[in-house]
């Protein structure tokens, strides 16, 4: 079950032009979470704005009772959020939602990871490293200010490929193209992938190529984050006859039982 908790804000950093990290002491929630759930964040005082802002886990510390949030200013919400200081508290609800199945013990794992859609491939890399787990990760953004998570991946020994529409850092093209070429597809067991849908998609197409199993990470607006409202719903497939709840039921679903839009 979800919990309300205030959490004593211990860092937040701005790390590119509208990118920002901020980690926060929430020792009920913290112990309960799981890759690839995301936390309600009320980012305002009062009843402004109203409604929680849904954030990705990026990471989660356990032992200190820590979780970490990347995310981008877009809106109110998140501009709001930006003014939060270290020392403040935060209030926050969760876990919420469907996280990541792990594989298992020593395989073989690609997280294809599009924009702010790495935040939260960065908590399942580390649990997939402490199981054991190769894992490469691809990260495609526009341009170098926005290798946002790349220094996390380092600290947690893993191998990054950024891939950079301009070329200032790594690949220059699509991260997926960079995904084409740089791995064998006889040597992966997993795939995982969060990000711009076009980009899921085109992952979900090198996948349904090689037979692989993987998994998305949907992003829909979240205005509950407990299945209640209905703002999320949606059809897996178009010939599907129910909607899920994407809060509820996922936001993690199979990667061939959803129909992903190129445009």
């Amino acid at each position: 079950m979800p919990g309300i908790e205030n959490g004593l804000v211990i860092r937040h950093n701005q790390i590119s032009d509208d990118m920002y990290e901020i980690e926060f002491i929430s020792p009920k929630i913290a112990p309960l979470c799981q890759p690839g759930q995301f936390i309600h964040v009320k980012p305002g005082v009062y009843n402004q704005p109203l409604l929680r802002r849904p954030l990705s886990l990026c990471d989660v510390d356990k032992k200190l009772g820590s979780i970490t949030l990347l995310y981008k200013r877009v809106g109110e919400g998140t501009d709001m959020l930006t003014r939060v200081r270290t020392k403040d508290y935060l209030d926050v609800m969760g876990p919420l939602g469907q996280g990541f199945s792990l594989p298992g013990s020593g395989k073989n794992v690609v997280l294809v990871g599009g924009g702010v859609g790495i935040a939260p491939l960065v908590y399942l890399a580390r649990v997939l490293k402490e199981q054991h787990c190769q894992v490469k990760v691809f990260h495609g953004m526009e341009n170098r200010r926005q290798l946002a998570a790349f220094e996390k991946f380092r600290a947690i020994g893993i191998d990054f490929l950024p891939a950079t529409m301009d070329g200032s850092a790594g690949f220059k093209g699509l991260v997926t193209d960079l995904l084409w070429k740089k791995i064998n597809p006889t040597e992966i067991d997993y795939v995982y992938t969060c990000g711009p849908e076009p980009m899921m998609a085109a992952v979900a197409d090198y996948c349904r190529e090689y037979g692989l199993p993987g998994e998305v990470s949907l992003e829909e607006y979240m205005a509950c984050g407990v299945g209640a409202c209905l703002g999320c719903a949606r059809k897996l497939k178009p010939e599907d006859e129910y909607y899920v709840k994407v809060c509820h039921d996922g936001p993690v679903f199979n990667m061939q039982d959803v129909c992903l839009y190129k445009k």
